[in-house]
């Protein structure tokens, strides 16, 4: 058990600041946001682009038709081009068809391509002065030898430029050349629009993920805030009852909350049983170490000087000391049997083998009694149980039957099975028992009569054992008695079937291979209660 410091030590602990945090639903939102922003993100960039590439491809369509419409106009010119040739061709009053000149028409293609706010076109002649301009172009003149549409930045700001030849449609002999410039006026106030369109609808998108991920997170997390006060509650007060509420969805945090509970009735199992074991140990060690007290404190004020009375005195304390001893070997079986699950998870055990011997053992050590096998089996049949320990069960119970069988010596012995379990019954023709102690035959240290069982020897130990034992390999121990007539205990056990005791002690090997430790066989038959070699004694022996 810790000490008062060291309890309060830890109980300190979690008061220290660890700092700013934040909780796991935040966490959760906050992650979820993040997550939808990139999503967000990745899909609006990739409509952006394309969106964006759809616009230039229509401004560059554009730029074309302006420069095939001016070409258009002017490729008929048989003469070199002049200043004031292309105004004529090119000016409002002449594509409108307001002068008297002929072959002045209307042409809205024209009107609609000098027109646009965000294109200027410049024609030059075949020296590459400018003839005619729509307005002022920073781009400097190029020649080109076919159309050509280009990027170009100009004061920081993305511009097409657009450059082809003039030809006459006679000779095909150079007349000059038409140069358009788009600033990307509409392009660019698209761009900005659609990115303030997406900035907001990704604020919207964030908004609304934080608060359905948050209130997802607080109805999903509700299984571990159910955890975490059952942790507080069992860190106040260690015998505490609360465990964690069923929870009627099946997923991760349902088995974890049903593997804590389980986590909780198994430490306080082992707890109860630890008060249990120390209460039950001081209640019975408490009668010997009286009785040797007094016989100590005796000889001390004068028995010492009557041997008589010394020699009595000695006597009566060894044999309270063997007492205690045999009490201290059958709680330390016990807590074994309450351990079983951990230390001998893969033994095979032939169960006719082991009824067999046992019952020879019990015919060669009591002779004066008669003893009856009804073996209903005839083969072989196995048993996922350590071996010692079906000898302990077996022995514990054929030793309580002869123990109370002294008018009629005689105990059957009945071994018969189905095909999911085998039984072995130990039956004898005592004092029996009532109903009301039948019930409780199994609790440690209980004796039907107390008197008769001091002088039979015994603890009242070795019916809590066989259950403990018998109960670990999923087996199961029952009672039928009737008073003066006599008990049987039957004890049932799952059958193994051959394919299944083979996965076991292939299993059992690759543990020993794995750990590497010579001689671990020899050393679990050491560690175990009751030794198949030896022979029943006082210490192996209970009654009820």
């Amino acid at each position: 058990m810790r000490s008062p410091q060291v309890d309060e030590s830890l109980n300190d602990e979690p008061k220290k600041s660890k700092g700013f945090r934040f909780s796991l639903k935040w966490e959760w939102a906050l992650s979820t946001v993040f997550g939808v922003l990139v999503i967000f993100g990745v899909i609006v960039f990739l409509i952006f682009n394309s969106f964006m590439t759809v616009l230039m491809r229509q401004e560059k369509t554009h730029v074309a038709d302006s420069i095939n419409v001016v070409v258009e106009r002017l490729n008929n010119q048989q003469t070199p081009l002049t200043s004031a040739g292309v105004n004529r061709q090119l000016r409002p009053r002449a594509v409108l068809g307001t002068t008297k000149q002929p072959g002045a028409s209307y042409n809205n293609a024209v009107i609609t391509s000098l027109a646009r706010d965000s294109q200027t076109v410049t024609v030059f002649d075949a020296q590459g002065n400018e003839l005619f301009a729509t307005g002022r172009s920073k781009v400097a003149f190029k020649q080109t030898r076919k159309q050509r549409i280009v990027t170009q930045t100009i004061n920081h700001r993305k511009h097409l430029v657009g450059r082809m030849p003039i030809k006459a449609k006679q000779g095909n002999h150079l007349l000059g050349y038409v140069q358009v410039t788009d600033n990307l006026r509409d392009y660019h106030t698209t761009q900005v629009t659609l990115l303030q369109v997406e900035i907001v609808l990704g604020l919207m998108a964030a908004l609304a993920a934080a608060v359905l991920s948050y209130s997802l997170a607080t109805f999903l997390l509700r299984p571990v805030e159910a955890i975490r006060d059952a942790i507080h509650a069992v860190r106040e007060d260690p015998q505490t009852d609360v465990r964690v509420p069923e929870m009627h969805h099946q997923d991760e945090l349902s088995d974890l909350g049903a593997l804590f509970n389980d986590m909780l009735d198994t430490t306080q199992r082992y707890m109860d049983q630890q008060q249990q074991f120390v209460e039950d140990v001081s209640h019975e060690l408490r009668t010997p170490v009286a009785i040797i007290q007094g016989h100590m404190e005796m000889l001390n004020r004068w028995g010492k000087d009557d041997p008589e009375v010394l020699d009595e005195s000695i006597k009566a304390s060894l044999q309270e000391t063997k007492r205690m001893q045999s009490l201290v070997q059958e709680m330390l079986d016990l807590q074994r049997a309450e351990q079983i699950e951990v230390n001998y998870p893969n033994e095979v055990t032939d169960v006719s083998e082991v009824v067999l011997q046992v019952f020879d053992n019990f015919k060669m050590i009591h002779p004066d009694y008669i003893f009856i096998l009804d073996d209903d089996v005839h083969h072989a049949l196995q048993a996922q149980i350590y071996r010692n320990h079906l000898e302990q069960i077996l022995i514990i119970l054929l030793d309580n039957a002869v123990k109370y069988s002294q008018k009629r010596k005689e105990v059957h012995l009945t071994y018969e099975s189905d095909r999911r379990n085998l039984e072995i019954a130990v039956q004898d023709f005592g004092e029996g028992i009532s109903q009301e102690n039948r019930d409780r035959v199994f609790n440690r240290f209980y004796r039907v009569d107390k008197a008769r069982s001091r002088t039979k020897g015994g603890n009242g130990l070795g019916l809590s054992i066989a259950k403990r034992l018998i109960e670990a390999y999923h087996g199961r121990i029952t009672i039928e008695s009737a008073l003066g007539h006599g008990s049987v205990f039957r004890i049932s056990l799952p059958i193994l079937s051959d394919a299944d005791a083979q996965v076991l002690n292939e299993k059992k090997e690759q543990i020993q291979a794995a750990n590497d430790v010579p001689g671990i066989q020899s050393q679990l038959l050491e560690d175990s209660p009751v030794d198949s070699a030896e022979q029943p004694d006082d210490s192996s022996k209970s009654d009820f």
